[in-house]
Formats: C-alpha cells, structure tokens, sequence
C-alpha cells in the first residue's frame, strides 16, 4: 500500500524529465532521476529536497503553461485544451509534493522527529 504513495511522485519527476529533454536540458533531467534514486534514502532531508523540487516543478509547469498560452494567443491558435492539459499536470506535481505531509511517507523519512 505504501508504493501507492510513491506513483504520483515518481511520476511528476519521470514527466518533469521528459519535459527538460525534450528543452534540451540535461542537468535538468539527470536531476529528475537523481531525485528518483534519493526516494530510496530514508531520510528527513531527502523528502525535503524531493519535496522542494517538486514544488519548484509545478512552479515550471506553470511558467511553461503562461510562455505557451502566449506563444498560441500571438499565432492566434486556441489554447484552452492545452491550458487545462499544463495546468492538471501542475496540480499533481504540487500535490505529488503534498504526499510527504501524509502521515506513512513522514513515518517512512522520519519527518516526525527533527520538526
């Protein structure tokens, strides 16, 4: 039941590579799957930076969604699908970043004791 916890958040990194890839941005995606490795450290630090990254993710998401809502309003092509399409896809990233407030992942990195 636990692993459940962990497909939105693996998830999020694995979309977010695919995103810095296909930009071209390779630090980008060796730290998406640095981030993947790290889950597999049990530590508060780690849910931490996982969780950082992922908020600062949905924060990418959602700059990527204003450059092309921008991009299609100056070419005068409709934007609405792929506003909703960005804007789900930012909204899981920042809940996947929300998991590490539930009580098992807090037990699993022992967020409990060092705050």
């Amino acid at each position: 039941m636990r692993a459940l916890l962990y497909i939105p958040i693996v998830l999020s990194l694995v979309v977010l590579c695919a995103h810095f890839l296909r930009d071209g941005n390779e630090f980008g995606v060796a730290g998406a799957l640095l981030l993947i490795g790290l889950l597999f450290v049990r530590r508060a630090w780690v849910a931490r930076v996982v969780q950082g990254a992922l908020v600062l993710g949905a924060v990418e998401w959602i700059f990527t969604l204003y450059q092309l809502a921008q991009w299609r309003a100056a070419q005068g092509q409709p934007a609405t699908r792929m506003v909703i399409i960005l804007g789900g896809v930012a909204l899981v990233t920042l809940c996947s970043a929300l998991l590490f407030q539930s009580n098992t992942l807090k037990r699993i990195y022992r967020l409990d004791r060092g705050e």
